[in-house]
């Protein structure tokens, strides 16, 4: 084996064993470091109170001075409105809202002191749409406490505006479950009272949301002759950048609250921009394990008539071609190694700068991606392993 490797390696280059290092390396850094990048800033993206949410979109009529008045069209939506614009090819699905029918009124305090109180409203839309926590997102008739959820400008506008003018204590999310609500509920010749607790704040939807189980008992009770359509759906696209959304907004007169389709657009276009990046690394790191089995391939051919002196001589096939083999094995475990050793280095610079723009990231593991490489560095290795012995078969195949 000693002498074999001795008499192979004179024709080895070693500025070209460096080239082809240098390119495996770039491919399965590139690989490892685009897929967790991914798996690091992927909650950013697609949680639910995340970055890039899916693209939601809110609708409703428009309300013109003939609806003012009682004479204009009907300005809430009918089921066959809501099944035709889900059988629509740029819909994934739709949510309706639903209003509560009667009146509402909050008093607000803490520690059993009442500090303000308000009419205000309720609405609830399925709970596929909300952008919480769902745990304690649920009601059942004869609870005595009723599950709420904020719109988070609502926290803003009550800290900087309403509290400052009334010398309030400002309110932070932490806190708000703290505070004691207590709701009036008048109608069907009922008035009574439930308590309310916010269990946090939303950034899709703007309204005071409650569980639809409460929304369907309590309108039932209190206002069960009420119209029952809602007035404001809500509707998951497939691609924001669609025209077709457009078209039928403006063509069935809707209107799209919070210009959330330029929104949608702008994250669509930078996902898309994102998964083409991803494929131009894929195919880079492809093209440099194709360039390094290639060179192993051209390396074998270039000492392919001292290989042929070695198995005329008695040597097995076998033999001639472990020399290649192993060193095809040791290039992809440094490779492999090193990969990941700049893999963590990277990963501990751009985290640093994505959690100062992303308070709420977390680390995520590393071990997906090394797997990966793991996976690469067998695949990689046994194929150039099959590739030298295939040429070194057929020398012995033509030895004469």
């Amino acid at each position: 084996m000693r002498l074999v490797w001795k008499l192979l390696r004179r024709h080895i280059s070693l500025p070209q064993l460096a080239g082809f290092f240098l390119a495996n390396l770039l491919g399965m850094l590139i690989v490892l470091l685009s897929l967790q990048f991914y798996r690091d800033v992927k909650p950013v993206f697609s949680a639910e109170d995340g970055f890039i949410r899916p693209d939601y979109l809110i609708l409703s009529k428009r309300i013109s001075v003939l609806n003012t008045i009682g004479l204009g069209s009907v300005s809430t939506f009918s089921q066959k409105e809501l099944d035709e614009l889900q059988a629509q090819p740029f819909t994934k699905r739709v949510g309706a809202f639903t209003a509560s029918r009667y009146k509402v009124a909050c008093s607000m305090g803490i520690n059993g002191v009442a500090r303000f109180g308000t009419e205000m409203f309720f609405e609830s839309v399925p709970d596929a749409f909300v952008d919480v926590d769902l745990k304690k997102w649920h009601f059942r008739e004869g609870d005595d406490v009723v599950p709420i959820i904020l719109p988070r400008t609502y926290l803003a506008i009550y800290n900087f505006g309403f509290a400052q003018s009334q010398n309030l204590p400002k309110i932070s999310e932490g806190i708000v479950g703290m505070v004691e609500m207590t709701i009036s509920m008048r109608g069907n010749g009922r008035n009574e009272f439930i308590k309310g607790r916010v269990i946090g704040f939303s950034t899709r939807l703007n309204t005071i949301l409650v569980p639809e189980s409460f929304i369907r008992w309590s309108n039932e009770r209190y206002a069960p002759d009420a119209d029952a359509e809602p007035s404001r759906i809500i509707l998951e696209v497939k691609n924001p950048a669609d025209d077709a959304i457009v078209s039928y907004i403006n063509e069935h007169g809707y209107e799209l609250e919070d210009d959330k389709l330029d929104a949608g657009r702008m994250t669509f276009f930078l996902r898309l921009v994102s998964g083409i990046v991803m494929l131009v690394g894929l195919l880079i790191s492809l093209l440099s394990f194709y360039i390094l089995m290639l060179s192993i391939y051209l390396l074998v051919e270039k000492n392919s008539e001292k290989m042929r002196t070695l198995l005329l001589i008695g040597y097995s096939p076998a033999r001639v071609a472990l020399p290649y083999q192993l060193l095809t094995i040791g290039i992809n475990a440094a490779v492999l190694l090193l990969a990941v050793i700049a893999l963590f280095c990277l990963r501990s610079q751009y985290m640093q700068m994505l959690q100062g723009v992303f308070p709420q990231m977390q680390d995520g593991s590393i071990v997906p991606a090394i797997l990966l490489g793991l996976a690469l560095f067998v695949i990689v290795s046994i194929a150039n392993a099959i590739v030298v012995r295939r040429r070194i078969n057929q020398i012995w195949n033509n030895k004469d």
